[in-house]
C-alpha cells in the first residue's frame, strides 16, 4: 500500500515529485502557465474564455470527460480558441481509489471523450486532486506528460476571496511558473467559481508584469 501510494504527496512535497520526475514547473523553466481544472462548465468556462481573449493570451484547460460529456460544445470552443486541452480525467475521483484496469478504461474514455469533442490531442495528464498513485502515473506516461503545479489559488476553498487566490496563485511568480485555478465548482465549493472569475484580473495583471510570456503546457516541453 505504501508504494502504492508514494507518488501521492507530489503537489506539496517538492522532493517526492523530484524522485518520481512529476513537474510542478515548466520543463524548459521559461514562461508561465496559467491552467485551468474541473470543467467545463456552463458559466464559468465562458467567463474564463472572454477575460483571457481580452487579454489575448493562451492558457491550458484540463478537462473532465463526464463535464465535457454534458457540454461538449464548451470543449470546443476552448480549442477553437486556440487554448490547450489537458487530460484531468474521466470520472473526478482519487487514482489511489481505482485499480489499474479501472485506470485505463477512466483513460480510454477521458481520451475519447475529450477528442472527439475538442478534434485535438491532448499532451498533457493531471490527476483529479493532484494526488497520482503509482499505477496511476505509469499509465499516464504511457500516453501523456504529466504536470502538476507551482502556485495555485486555492480557490475550490469556501473562504477563498478574490484577493486571496490572487495572492496566492501569483505569489512567488518567475519563469516556469505553472498556475492552477479552477473553471468549475462541480467538485468544489458551489459558485466558487465566481470568486476564481472575479480574481482572474488580477491574476493576469501580475503574470503580465513579470515579462514572463504566457504559454500553455506544451510549449515548454
Amino acid at each position: 500500500m505504501a508504494v502504492w501510494c508514494a507518488p501521492a504527496a507530489a503537489p506539496v512535497v517538492p522532493p517526492v515529485a523530484a524522485g518520481f520526475g512529476i513537474p510542478l514547473r515548466l520543463p524548459r523553466g521559461r514562461g508561465i502557465a496559467l491552467t485551468f481544472d474541473d470543467g467545463p462548465h456552463a458559466d464559468a468556462t465562458p467567463e474564463v474564455l472572454g477575460q483571457l481573449e481580452r487579454a489575448g493570451v493562451k492558457a491550458t484547460f484540463y478537462l473532465v470527460g463526464e463535464q465535457v460529456e454534458r457540454r461538449p460544445a464548451l470543449a470546443a470552443e476552448i480549442a477553437a480558441a486556440g487554448h490547450e486541452v489537458g487530460i484531468h480525467g474521466h470520472r473526478h475521483t482519487l487514482l489511489l481509489r481505482r485499480t489499474p484496469a479501472e485506470l485505463r478504461d477512466d483513460f480510454d474514455r477521458a481520451e475519447a471523450t475529450i477528442g472527439e469533442a475538442t478534434g485535438k490531442p491532448s499532451l498533457s495528464y493531471r490527476p483529479p486532486y493532484g494526488v497520482f498513485s503509482l499505477a496511476g502515473l505509469r499509465l499516464a506516461r504511457e500516453r501523456w506528460s504529466p504536470l502538476l503545479w507551482s502556485q495555485w489559488g486555492r480557490d475550490w476553498e469556501a473562504r477563498a476571496t478574490p484577493s486571496s487566490i490572487a495572492a496566492n496563485a501569483t505569489r512567488g511568480l518567475g519563469p516556469g511558473a505553472v498556475v492552477l485555478l479552477h473553471d468549475s465548482d462541480a467538485y468544489s465549493v458551489p459558485a466558487s467559481w465566481r470568486q476564481t472569475v472575479a480574481a482572474l484580473p488580477a491574476v493576469l495583471e501580475a503574470v503580465l508584469s513579470t515579462g514572463e510570456p504566457l504559454v500553455t503546457a506544451s510549449q515548454s516541453t
